[in-house]
């Protein structure tokens, strides 16, 4: 890993690098398949009801947690309802459990219960949200939706060993903080225990101790920086063992607007937009296609030809200039943050810098910061100016307009607010037909660009480093996938 895990409590993981490892030890309802198919996980099926408002879900005869007791729907229950106590402080529950019937009562600490949420038996529980939804069960695979153990998960952030209780494949059996992570394979796993007798993730902050580990074959599995993959596409050898995992992943430039009071003027959002190269970034330094739009491909109403925001510095310094701010002059100090120890986040943040200055004259200060702190700022909504990425957790266009840059998205901590944005964003998150919501999410997506509500710079793709040794690796839109069926060859 990169850095250490942000935590080790579902509801309470808000970034990929934390949700890939923890989907090894807890787990939902449901998950995606290699097709990138809905598929059951604690539930073994499901049905429809109530126009498609009511699911009900019918739980695994023998699903276990970690310590041999039956998983029942009381704990899909108590799990549901703890993440979405506002005591709790859940970053994600908001945003992700917020369709279902009575949960901004309990968020908001006017109820005990989630009323949508009715057990039935043992292992049956339905689960009622305020309006059909295409995308809903998509949000049940996010980890604030796995279910934990109440006997272990209180009302406080699950940060030791001993409260780690889930019922994934993988048991937590050591954890060094800053240093190394350990799991063991669940005898008692209902699809069978894993193959591999243990599974490791080390701390590795730097990048190039990284690769030079699993050069010495410290490590069967690198996700590469990309400053890196020249020199290990230069190496036959490495070349050989390097596999691209497309992920349906924007990264961009966030501009706060209730925090940096010009970002308000959407003269200035667009000036910015105009003078960062972002056509060079992506392709020369990063190594990633270009992000025109704000729907990432393998994500329905992704538009290849999209036009996007163009690379214009003439045109970017007469907008600044009509904002007020010839030259740069007059404009607040202004400071860039990206996170430590990721060298993508710092070539993404150090070129927009370079670009502003040089086609702008606007100076800004860089700042790198650390991983779950800048999470915790980001959140606080105190950040100015950043360079962040959106992994899908969900496959709907939904997830990428409606979900971050509406006025009331949990998400949005842009301040960015278009009523016209609002409306078609509210009218495709129920539309049943694929083509008219294909189509509004476009239409709203053109109003973002047009605002420049975010400076969209790159997709996503990763490049992983495996040694021929790992067998049975599986990959999907959202990475590498849990280690269950993975073996280790005789070298």
């Amino acid at each position: 890993m990169h850095t250490s895990p942000t935590t080790l409590d579902p509801g309470k993981v808000q970034d990929v690098d934390t949700g890939d490892l923890i989907q090894n030890l807890y787990e939902g309802l449901v998950s995606y398949s290699e097709e990138n198919k809905i598929i059951p996980q604690l539930a073994e099926s499901w049905t429809m009801e109530n126009g498609g408002k009511t699911y009900v879900m019918k739980l695994r005869a023998n699903a276990k947690f970690h310590n041999g007791r039956d998983v029942t729907a009381e704990d899909v229950k108590f799990s549901l309802e703890r993440n979405s106590d506002p005591k709790f402080g859940s970053p994600t529950a908001g945003s992700y459990l917020a369709d279902i019937v009575g949960f901004a009562e309990r968020f908001e600490g006017k109820a005990k219960e989630i009323s949508g949420l009715v057990v039935v038996d043992s292992k049956t529980i339905k689960i009622t949200i305020d309006k059909p939804r295409p995308y809903f069960l998509g949000k049940l695979t996010y980890p604030c939706a796995f279910v934990v153990a109440k006997e272990t998960a209180k009302d406080e952030e699950i940060n030791d060993i001993e409260e780690v209780i889930g019922t994934g494949p993988f048991k937590l059996a050591k954890y060094d903080k800053d240093q190394q992570l350990e799991m063991a394979p669940f005898a008692d796993y209902y699809l069978g225990a894993p193959k591999i007798g243990k599974l490791v993730r080390p701390v590795i902050k730097d990048a190039s101790t990284r690769l030079l580990k699993y050069r010495n074959n410290e490590l069967d599995i690198l996700t590469l920086e990309r400053q890196d993959l020249p020199a290990v596409e230069s190496d036959a050898k490495l070349k050989a063992e390097l596999k691209a995992v497309d992920r349906p992943a924007i990264y961009y430039i966030g501009m706060n607007q209730g925090l940096y009071a010009p970002f308000k003027d959407v003269r200035v959002r667009k000036a910015f937009a105009m003078a960062i190269n972002r056509a060079k970034i992506a392709g020369d330094i990063i190594h990633l296609p270009e992000a025109k739009g704000f729907i990432p491909a393998g994500i329905d109403g992704h538009r290849p030809d999209i036009k996007g925001i163009p690379f214009d510095p003439a045109t970017a310094r007469d907008l600044l200039a009509q904002a007020g701010y010839p030259g740069g002059k007059g404009l607040p100090p202004l400071t860039i943050t990206y996170r430590e120890g990721r060298p993508d986040s710092q070539l993404l943040a150090v070129s927009t810098v370079t670009d502003l200055k040089k086609n702008l004259g606007v100076e800004v200060a860089t700042r790198a910061m650390e991983w779950r702190t800048f999470l915790e700022a980001r959140n606080a909504k105190k950040l100015q100016f950043v360079g962040l990425s959106w992994f899908a957790d969900y496959l709907d266009p939904e997830n990428f307009i409606s979900f971050l840059l509406t006025s009331k998205a949990v998400e949005n901590r842009d301040g960015y607010s278009n009523a016209k944005v609002d409306d078609l964003c509210a009218r495709a998150d129920v539309e049943p037909d694929v083509e008219k919501r294909r189509a509004m999410y476009q239409q709203a997506e053109d109003l973002l660009l047009e605002d420049a509500a975010r400076i969209p710079a790159y997709f996503g793709r990763d490049m992983i480093l495996v040694k021929p040794q790992v067998k049975g690796l599986r990959t999907n839109l959202f990475g590498t996938m849990v280690h269950t069926t993975v073996e280790i060859a005789e070298k």
